[in-house]
């Protein structure tokens, strides 16, 4: 953290971008420490606070609206991507797009505070259609809350900040190697949770040629389309007599389907 703030005060305003940058990207490396440090100098050393909001604002923008014309190119399909690489695969993409759905562009707002729908809410905001300047006026205005919030407790508690580094240097590489021990442990258990999840799907996945086989044998077998009403407007392709459910209504409903009928769900 001492390093940081030497980092910090040495390349300014240039670490900061490419901090951001990097981190709306969808690298795991944190901004908010750097914009807190960033805030504890505007208080000490004068590095200009507008010119701070200026930067992460402009490295927000280029990273989100990259985002953005991405899913309005390739749809959906970029979110299966950004869920591929997320630790935590079975709700990146269903809960960041009933968020979306729920609140619309406004949700951009909050966005950046939410972990996952940070990178998640821009793709989105392209594949379902919306307009370039909106998009642009509600990403701005998150991304200077968010920047603004880091600023502000630097600002606030700079003289605690202080404190706080100096004792990280008198700890010395302990505080650092505790640190890393538990993200270390934090990036294992969601990759296990990852594993099982996989495995899970695996036992319970079925082809589109075996339902076809079970469709045209006669078993009838129930077919609910399970994705939100975002992914059947970018897509509205359905299978024949599919019927169209939320996952909330399949939780009432489940106890009153038949038992001896295969049951499938799929979604996007």
């Amino acid at each position: 953290m001492q390093q940081l703030a030497q980092y910090v005060e040495k390349y300014g305003l240039s670490l900061i971008f490419v901090n951001t940058l990097l981190e709306q990207l969808g690298l795991p490396i944190p901004t908010i420490p750097t914009l807190i440090v960033a805030g504890a100098l505007v208080v000490e050393k004068d590095l200009g606070v507008v010119r701070v909001l200026a930067v992460a604002l402009l490295a927000c923008w280029i990273a989100d609206y990259l985002w953005f014309m991405l899913g309005r190119r390739y749809g959906f399909r970029i979110l299966k991507i950004l869920c591929r690489i997320s630790l935590s695969p079975d709700s990146c993409v269903r809960q960041t797009t009933a968020t979306f759905e729920k609140w619309g562009m406004p949700s951009l707002l909050i966005a950046k505070f939410v972990p996952g729908f940070s990178t998640v809410a821009p793709p989105l905001a392209g594949a379902i259609g919306a307009k370039t300047l909106p998009f642009l006026l509600y990403d701005g205005g998150g991304a200077l809350l968010w920047a603004g919030s880091g600023l502000a407790i630097g600002m606030i508690f700079h003289r605690a900040i202080d404190r706080g580094l100096q004792l990280l240097t008198s700890i010395g590489s302990q505080a650092f190697m505790v640190l890393a021990a538990g993200l270390l442990i934090w990036i294992l258990w969601k990759y296990w949770q990852r594993r099982r999840f996989y495995k899970a799907l695996r036992l319970a996945r079925i082809s589109p040629e075996d339902l076809h086989q079970l469709i045209d044998e006669g078993k009838e077998p129930l077919v609910f389309d399970v994705r939100t009403a975002g992914a059947r407007l970018a897509d509205p392709r359905r299978i024949p007599g599919a019927r169209v459910f939320l996952f909330p209504e399949l939780e009432e409903k489940v106890a009153d389907l038949p038992h001896d009928r295969e049951i499938v769900l799929y979604c996007t």
